[in-house]
């Protein structure tokens, strides 16, 4: 009887002009909606004449499609059908946005669209986030797709009033560029090749037991993974959806410069974007998620209590910074513990369905507990998912260098290779 062949390694992909394009727009329009929920509410109530509640209720719903058919597809993104899932999401994206941008403003009829476009949403969501997982150094891969959303949305967010805002240059923007992306998504990268061990490379049946307990081990790091991040999401969001009322409130801020704390909070996240990308894996993971949630958890008490203006500003503009680069490295974790994308995909549907919550949860925390209160709940939060977390990110660290020992140590000619989708 023969000896089992060694666990597959996987040849992770390098970027490429037309795999960078193709991952990170597909990333961006996914995701657009979510950035875009404040124009998008301000439309729907000029064209149906509803009130802020509804439209925050037509929006919830969208984000709650997008994250749930994130989720749905996410399987079928890992492996060879991951350009499939593309194209069709951006299909029903497109058509939804379309129909709720150009078709007659009939409530029913624009509310369906709308969720129906969240649906198609969320398909370019996994299949954009399983791509992520194709590439070397997640770390440095997260930070460029954490520096490419950023840019556009800045500009994206900057350019609508100019334009006006309305339904054709807010859905009817998300349905162009669902179409534009759609005619590239044929470069998208499938699952990265593996190498599987012919039968001339043996090895005992002593090893069998020890991978099977390792790949447990990472099932278990990526669903607590997954958990953590859209508890994590909840948190995060809370303090964003809630921050003009707490500086204008409590800090004494102005409407001019509570807005002003918002647009500078996206400019820097963009700078702290384009630092981890050209850091890269230089520094690991679990030490910089530990220095971040400990300090995001301390800003986002210090901007809790806050009445000085000058107080609120900074502490709000500095945790908003290091949101954005622990998002970043939840991603990277996420991408480096399966390179067919089995958790960088439905990651950032479960961070949506976080942040679908975030504002009723923030309000609710703030009126039964005071603004005090709700600070101390979030930070408490950061900080009792440093250990878990960390230890995820060791685990993601580890299996990514085993990878690359694997990778480099075995000869060429004793390997079969076949794409991961197949298997």
């Amino acid at each position: 009887m023969s000896a089992p062949a060694l666990p597959a390694q996987s040849n992770r992909l390098p970027l490429t002009p037309k795999r960078t394009l193709a991952t990170f727009s597909i990333g961006v329009v996914g995701f657009m909606s979510a950035n875009l929920v404040p124009y998008m509410m301000a439309a729907l109530e000029q064209s149906l004449g509803i009130d802020t509640g509804a439209s925050g209720t037509v929006l919830t719903a969208c984000l709650l499609a997008t994250a749930i058919s994130c989720l749905l597809v996410t399987r079928l993104a890992e492996g060879e059908r991951r350009t499939t899932v593309a194209r069709v999401g951006l299909l029903v994206a497109a058509l939804g946005f379309g129909t709720a941008a150009f078709a007659p403003a009939i409530l029913w009829l624009t509310i369906g669209a709308v969720v129906l476009g969240g649906i198609g949403a969320g398909g370019a969501v996994a299949a954009g986030g399983a791509a992520l997982a194709a590439f070397r150094n997640p770390n440095r891969v997260a930070g460029i797709n954490g520096l490419t959303n950023r840019a556009f949305v800045s500009i994206v967010l900057a350019a609508i009033p100019l334009i006006g805002i309305g339904m054709q240059s807010t859905f009817g923007l998300l349905a162009a560029l669902a179409v534009l992306v759609f005619l590239i998504a044929g470069w998208l990268p499938s699952a990265p090749l593996v190498e599987i061990e012919t039968q001339a490379v043996q090895t005992t049946v002593a090893t069998k037991p020890v991978d099977a307990a390792k790949q447990r081990r990472i099932t278990i790091a990526g669903f607590a993974l997954l958990t953590m991040f859209a508890v994590w999401a909840v948190s995060e969001d809370s303090l964003w959806a809630m921050g003009i009322k707490i500086g204008t409130q409590q800090a004494q801020l102005t409407p001019e410069q509570a807005g002003l704390a918002l647009s500078a909070s996206t400019a820097v996240g963009l700078v702290a974007a384009t630092i981890l990308a050209v850091v890269g894996a230089r520094g690991g993971r679990a030490l910089p998620l530990a220095f971040l949630l400990a300090l995001g958890g301390a800003l986002k008490l210090s901007a809790c209590l806050a009445t000085d203006p000058t107080v609120f500003l900074w502490s709000f503009i500095a945790w908003n910074t290091v949101y954005t680069v622990a998002f970043l490295y939840f991603i990277a974790t996420a991408t480096a513990l399966d390179a067919g994308g089995r958790w960088s995909g439905p990651v950032l549907g479960v961070y949506l369905i976080g942040s679908s919550f975030a504002p009723l949860v923030g309000a609710w925390l703030a009126q039964l507990l005071g603004v005090g209160g709700l600070g101390i709940v979030l930070t408490v939060i950061s900080w009792g998912l440093i250990v878990p977390l960390v230890l995820v990110a060791r685990l993601s660290s580890r299996v990514e260098r085993d990878e690359t020992a694997a990778q480099l140590a075995k000869p060429r000619g004793d390997l079969n290779t076949i794409e991961a989708g197949a298997i």
